[in-house]
């Protein structure tokens, strides 16, 4: 893999660039900013959530040994490289903060300037962004430059895995919340048990987890709940 900070957008941002004048402008509208919500970047960062899940599933699926990395690690890995964080992250470097802020109505600023700066909406942006590429340019030219986007986070997942029950109770505590984990169904005998996982925070679960193992399946749950907490 070759690429990274800056330099590493460069196929997505011309993408972006070419994109026609209807696709960009719902990029770049935000559901409160129209009457009608599906002028919004809300269905295409739907799709663009999938396209950039099986364009990095698609490039380390053949890259990882099998016996090193099976479908848990791989899970793991994955939901890291396009975590919240990783998209946000992709997002500043491609400026689209910046943009969004130009495509706002008039209004008041200071709310407008902080919306775009938060990590849900610049996650969404660049989902939306990569569901308008796949509409425009087809998936093999829209994967390519997505994987090179993401470059650096795919590489700081595999050399620096998160332990995403330590980020997530580091995220709470500056909140002043606690999280609670409860193994909700086991399956399968003994040899071969499937535990899932709920995590739940102030009284709601937002995070759930299915492995092999209670531990792996915690991971799972803490991640997804991590997901949420940052948005």
């Amino acid at each position: 893999m070759s690429g990274g900070g800056a330099d590493s957008v460069g196929p997505l941002r011309s993408l972006l660039e070419s994109l026609p004048e209807d696709l960009s402008r719902q990029v770049f509208t935000h559901a409160s900013w129209t009457p009608r919500r599906s002028d919004s970047y809300a269905r295409l960062a739907f799709l663009g959530d999938s396209v950039l899940a099986l364009a990095v599933t698609a490039y380390l699926y053949p890259r990882l040994e099998a016996e090193r990395f099976g479908a848990g690690r791989l899970t793991k890995i994955r939901a890291q490289a396009v975590s919240g964080r990783s998209c946000r992250a992709v997002a500043e470097r491609l400026e689209l903060g910046d943009r969004l802020r130009a495509a706002a109505p008039g209004g008041d600023r200071d709310k407008v300037s902080s919306l775009v700066q938060t990590e849900r909406v610049l996650a969404s942006v660049i989902e939306a962004v990569i569901g308008a590429c796949y509409l425009s340019a087809g998936y093999e030219r829209t994967a390519e430059a997505v994987v090179r986007a993401f470059a650096p986070e795919i590489e700081q997942a595999l050399d620096h895995p998160l332990d995403f029950k330590s980020a997530l109770q580091e995220a709470l505590a500056r909140r002043g919340e606690t999280v609670s984990y409860e193994v909700t169904d086991i399956e399968g005998p003994p040899h071969e048990r499937t535990f899932e996982v709920t995590a739940t925070i102030a009284g709601r679960t937002l995070g759930r987890g299915r492995a092999s193992s209670k531990k792996r399946a915690e991971q799972q749950a803490a991640s997804e709940a991590l997901e949420r907490v940052g948005k």
